[in-house]
């Protein structure tokens, strides 16, 4: 795991704190934890997990090298999105007897619920210069107590858009699984969050423990933070992360298409770096699997919404809906509506390989 990517002497107050008792014979890494109302129980379980088996031998599950504390601002017991309830541990304190707090969002509908102790409490940690974590939804929540301006985050690719909508001044990152910016750290939820907390068992306690934990999980290696998020499933399939990244920030940008230029850019290579990228992991341009891309959402509001085929174009970035019908009836040789008809007839339509449309020209 490459830990020093996208950290500039990232918790140093943590670092320390670590340290000071490690030498007095206490646990290297201490966490505490917020529990918003309806987080989501699967990222907070595999974040805890991974500290719980990195802290003791074997499966013993004693808080040894590391410790973790669930704190509240009432002490009653916090529904998740699933409707099981975590009992908090004592009530919020000194932010100062942890390396980090963490932060589990959850329904972004409930993020006005977030009380405003729990908001001075977070800011006094950051005032305090602890470390601030955001999982799954807790970016939302951290953008919210005023604690992330000028820092970037990580957002689910599923929340990008109500990020933006909810939050001015900030730049959500939605292709990398987790985000390290100084005393920032955020990641989109999910798997995400054990990997997310390996790293900082890794840079506490040491790369065997992180290993272990994960393995334990059965989650093969640590990864790193670049590593891109899963998005809506496409026929396009690449193992090279740098084209992931791509074609999910073209999922994201669907309804005003970036250039080739414009998203090269946006992840420091060039143009031809990332047409040679896309040769080679998919044996077309970029150009034309950007495309594919859209005229796949196309495809799948078809077979799933109700949508006109005209909303269905400005959604997906074409100009007009002839245009779309156009590159569509190219891309999977029939028309938007035929393709409405057969699916509500017999199912999805069976889409061509996309070596069938690399000469589709790019509007």
């Amino acid at each position: 795991m490459d830990l020093s990517r996208n950290e500039s002497r990232p918790g140093l107050q943590s670092t320390l704190a670590a340290a000071a008792r490690h030498r007095a014979g206490g646990p290297r890494l201490s966490i505490g934890f917020i529990l918003t109302k309806r987080f989501t129980l699967c990222a907070f379980a595999n974040f805890v997990d991974v500290l719980r088996l990195a802290a003791d031998e074997g499966d013993r599950s004693r808080h040894i090298l590391c410790e973790w504390t669930i704190v509240s601002d009432t002490m009653r017991a916090i529904p998740s999105s699933s409707g099981i309830a975590i009992q908090p541990d004592e009530r919020l304190g000194d932010p100062r007897r942890f390396d980090y707090i963490v932060v589990v969002g959850g329904l972004i509908d409930e993020i006005e619920d977030f009380g405003s102790d729990y908001i001075a409490y977070l800011q006094q940690a950051a005032a305090l210069g602890v470390p601030l974590v955001g999982v799954c939804g807790g970016a939302f929540l951290l953008h919210l107590a005023g604690v992330l301006k000028g820092y970037k985050c990580c957002v689910s690719w599923f929340h990008h858009r109500d990020f933006l909508e909810q939050f001015e001044g900030l730049d959500p990152v939605s292709d990398q699984i987790f985000i390290v910016d100084r005393d920032r750290l955020t990641c989109s939820g999910g798997a995400s969050s054990a990997h997310l907390a390996a790293y900082l068992v890794e840079k506490h306690i040491g790369r065997a423990q992180a290993s272990k934990s994960l393995h334990i999980m059965i989650i093969d290696d640590a990864l790193a933070g670049e590593k891109p998020q899963p998005g809506i499933p496409l026929d396009l399939k690449a193992q090279d992360p740098i084209v992931q990244r791509a074609l999910l920030i073209t999922q994201q940008n669907i309804e005003t298409p970036l250039s080739v230029a414009e998203i090269a850019t946006r992840m420091g290579k060039s143009k031809r770096q990332l047409e040679r990228r896309f040769q080679t992991a998919l044996g077309v341009s970029p150009q034309v699997a950007f495309m594919d891309v859209r005229l796949s959402f196309v495809k799948h509001f078809l077979e799933t919404t109700d949508r006109s085929i005209t909303a269905i174009a400005v959604e997906c970035g074409f100009c007009d809906s002839s245009h779309m019908s156009r590159m569509f009836r190219r891309r999977f040789g029939h028309s938007p509506v035929e393709a409405r008809m057969q699916a509500g007839k017999s199912g999805p339509v069976a889409a061509p390989r996309i070596e069938e449309v690399a000469a589709i020209p790019v509007a």
